[in-house]
């Protein structure tokens, strides 16, 4: 019985996280199947550790974000292929957004996260470095440097909320 209402509870959460899970994959990854690949391993590493984790959104986070730097590295050690994948041109209305993920995919994975981590989750300083396993000075620094590529990418309609690096 007490399994029962262990997997009751994990579906629970599972079911109400998995869009927000979804999203910060997404911002991460900027692919829907590779986004969704990502929140399908979290939510499974997530279950299997179930019994143990006292914040599970926080450990899917964590999770999450140790997954996306995993296939990163895996994807940075790949050959290049030869054949080149026709993508249709995209709808005028979805340009900035494009634009805007796109200037985010030239970034390298640990800023991505944490601009991510800082703004979409809007994590402290201090809970950013806890995730990423750094120090507060190296996502102060990432920060920064990941803003002034956007800046420079975006021009300067990218700014930074009150009190926040400029």
């Amino acid at each position: 019985m007490r399994r029962r209402s262990r997997e009751d509870a994990f579906t629970a959460w599972a079911g109400d996280a998995q869009h927000q899970l979804h999203r910060k994959a997404y911002l991460l990854t900027g692919e829907q199947e590779s986004a969704r690949d990502l929140v399908q391993q979290v939510l499974l590493s997530t279950y299997l550790a179930w019994h143990r984790v006292d914040h599970p959104t926080a450990y899917a986070t964590t999770s999450l974000v140790r997954a996306f730097f995993k296939v990163a590295e895996q994807r940075r050690r790949e050959l290049p292929s030869d054949v080149l994948v026709e993508i249709p041109a995209p709808h005028p209305a979805l340009d900035d957004r494009l634009t805007l993920l796109d200037a985010l995919a030239e970034l390298p994975p640990r800023m991505r996260a944490t601009l991510m981590l800082r703004f979409w989750d809007d994590l402290s300083v201090r809970d950013t470095a806890h995730v990423l396993g750094c120090s507060e000075g190296t996502v102060k620094s990432a920060t920064s440097k990941a803003l002034a590529h956007l800046r420079d990418r975006l021009g300067e309609a990218v700014t930074t909320a009150p009190g926040e690096l400029r």
